[in-house]
C-alpha cells in the first residue's frame, strides 16, 4: 500500500544538512491536505505519486511541501537507485492550482504576496528536480501542463503513453510559459518552442515523442510492469550516472510496444508544417510573427489561418512577454532561468490579465476574457509592454529567488544524450561526412542503440532539410527566407 505523505520536521533536515532555504519550505501549514501526494518503496525504486485526481493533479503548496522533503531524503539515502514521479487518474498533473492563485490575488498586495510566494516555493522543486543527482523518470500519462510540466521536462527520462496531452498554456490564462520553459523551450528544434510558448498548441501521444518532449513512448498498461523492472535494478557504487542512465535506458526500451502507424497519428510538428513554424515563429516581434503568418500561402495556408485565429485569442500582454522570454531564455543558466521567471510570474500577479484569464477560462459559464490591452493591434509598441516584466526591483516585488540547495548550474541539460537525436548533430554529420541517406539513419539509430521511434525521427528531419545528388549523397539544404 502506499505510504500516506508525512511533512518531515525541521529538526530532521536540519540533520540532513539541507540549506536553510529547504528547512523554510517544508514546514506543515494548517490546511494541507494529508493524502494529496502518495509515497512508496519498492527495493530500490521510489515513487511519487500525486493524489488529487479529482482536479487532475493540479499542483498546490501543499503538495511541494511533501515532495521536498522525500526527494532531499532520498536523494542522500544509499537505497534509493531511481525515483519515478506519476499522478493518480486522467492526469499526471494539469498545471499549478491557478484557480487558487486568481481568488488570492483578488484580495489585494497581500495575497498577490502570497502567490509570488508559492511560484518561489514551485520553482525551487522545479530546480531541484533540474539538478537531481538520482536517476529520475516522470511518468507523463495523461494532461501534462504547466506546473505538471515542471516536474516532468526537466527529468532525464520523460515517458508518454496514448494518453498524454501536453502544453503550455499559460497565454491562454493571461500569463507566461514558467517552470523552466525559459530554458527547455528555446533549446527545442528551430522555432518549435517559441511556437508553442506564444499559442499554448497540445502535443498528443506521440507527438510528444516526436518534438523532443518526452524521451520514450509506451502504452499505458506497460507502466506497472516498468515500475517492478525499475525496482529490481542495482547500481555498483563505482558506477557513473551516465552509466545508470543507460541501464534504465535499455530497462525502458524493453517495454516498447511500438508507435502508432503514421497514418492514424502523423508527426504534427514535421514536414511543411514545421518549415513554415520556422519561417513565421523565428521573426523577432510580435507583429513581424503575424504578417509572416499572413503572407503563408499553399499547403500552410489553413494552418497559419488557424495560428493567426489562435493567437487573437491568447493575452495580447502575455503573447508579447513570452516572445521576449523566448529570445532572452536561450542564454540562461539553470538557476537564473528559475531567478527570472520568479520576478516574471511575480510582474504577472500584480497584473489584470491573470485573474481576468483564469476566471473566464476556469469559471462557469465560460467567457471571452476581456484583455487588457484588448487586443495584438491595439499595442503598439510591444516593447513597452514585455519589457517591465523581466526588469528586477520595484514595489511589491520579491527579493532575488535563491536555488533550494546550492547546486552546479549549467546551460544545456547535462542529460540530454539520454533523449532523442538533435538537429544540430544531424546537420553535423551530414557536414562532415559524404554519406547517404541509409548511412545517416543507420549512424544514429546505431548511436541511440536501436531504440524505438529514432529511424522515424531522423528520416523525418532528412526528408526537411536535405537533398541528394546523383550519388545519393546528401547536402543540408540551406533555406532562404
Amino acid at each position: 500500500m502506499p505510504l500516506k505523505a508525512k511533512i518531515l520536521d525541521p529538526r530532521i533536515a536540519s540533520r540532513a544538512q539541507m540549506s536553510t532555504h529547504v528547512s523554510e519550505v517544508i514546514k506543515e501549514l494548517p490546511g494541507d491536505e494529508p493524502e494529496d501526494v502518495l509515497f512508496n518503496n519498492l527495493y530500490g525504486l521510489r515513487t511519487i505519486e500525486l493524489n488529487r485526481p479529482n482536479k487532475y493533479n493540479a499542483l498546490n503548496g501543499s503538495m511541494i511541501r511533501k515532495i521536498i522533503p522525500r526527494l532531499v531524503e532520498w536523494e542522500r539515502s544509499d537505497m534509493a537507485n531511481v525515483i519515478v514521479m506519476k499522478g493518480a487518474g486522467r492526469a499526471f498533473c494539469a498545471g499549478g492550482d491557478v484557480a487558487e492563485l486568481a481568488e488570492l490575488n483578488q484580495t489585494g498586495i497581500q495575497g498577490q504576496k502570497k502567490s509570488a510566494e508559492y511560484f518561489a516555493l514551485e520553482y525551487k522543486l522545479d530546480h531541484y528536480i533540474a539538478t537531481y543527482k538520482k536517476p529520475y523518470i516522470s511518468f507523463m500519462d495523461g494532461i501534462t501542463m504547466g506546473g505538471g510540466v515542471g516536474l516532468s521536462i526537466h527529468a532525464p527520462f520523460r515517458v508518454a503513453t496514448e494518453n498524454t496531452v501536453f502544453a503550455m498554456p499559460e497565454t491562454t490564462i493571461g500569463f507566461f510559459p514558467d517552470v523552466g520553459a525559459s530554458f527547455f523551450l528555446p533549446r527545442m528544434a528551430g522555432s518549435v518552442g517559441t511556437y508553442l510558448a506564444l499559442t499554448s498548441e497540445q502535443l498528443k501521444g506521440a507527438n510528444a515523442f516526436y518534438s523532443g518532449i518526452a524521451t520514450h513512448y509506451l502504452h499505458s498498461t506497460s507502466l506497472p510492469i516498468l515500475e517492478s523492472r525499475l525496482a529490481e535494478l542495482r547500481f555498483r557504487d563505482y558506477d557513473s550516472m551516465e552509466m545508470r542512465l543507460k541501464i534504465i535506458e535499455m530497462t525502458i526500451e524493453e517495454y516498447a510496444t511500438g508507435l502508432p502507424p503514421l497514418d492514424r497519428e502523423p508527426i504534427m510538428l514535421g514536414g511543411e508544417i514545421r518549415k513554415a513554424i520556422d519561417r513565421c515563429f523565428s521573426k523577432p516581434t510580435v507583429p513581424e510573427v503575424m504578417a509572416a503568418l499572413e503572407q503563408e500561402q499553399g499547403p500552410t495556408k489553413e494552418w497559419a489561418e488557424k495560428t493567426l485565429a489562435t493567437l487573437h485569442q491568447r493575452s495580447p500582454t502575455a503573447v508579447h512577454v513570452a516572445l521576449r522570454q523566448m529570445q532572452l531564455g536561450r542564454e540562461w543558466d539553470i538557476v537564473e532561468t528559475f531567478q527570472r521567471e520568479h520576478q516574471i510570474a511575480a510582474r504577472f500577479m500584480q497584473h489584470p490579465d491573470f485573474v481576468e484569464g483564469v476566471t473566464a477560462q476556469l469559471k462557469k459559464p465560460r467567457r471571452t476574457p476581456a484583455w487588457q490591452p484588448a487586443s495584438l493591434e491595439a499595442v503598439s509598441d510591444g516593447d513597452s509592454i514585455s519589457k517591465p516584466f523581466f526588469e528586477t526591483g520595484g514595489p511589491g516585488m520579491p527579493r532575488q529567488l535563491s536555488p533550494m540547495v546550492e547546486r552546479d548550474t549549467y546551460n544545456e541539460y547535462p542529460h540530454a544524450y539520454v533523449g532523442n537525436p538533435s538537429e544540430t548533430e544531424i546537420e553535423l554529420f551530414v557536414k562532415n561526412n559524404r554519406a547517404t541517406r541509409r548511412q545517416v539513419v543507420d549512424e544514429f539509430v546505431q548511436m541511440k542503440r536501436g531504440r524505438q521511434g529514432i529511424k522515424t525521427i531522423i528520416e523525418e528531419i532528412l526528408d526537411r532539410k536535405t537533398t541528394k545528388d546523383e550519388e545519393g549523397v546528401l547536402s543540408w539544404e540551406v533555406i532562404q527566407e
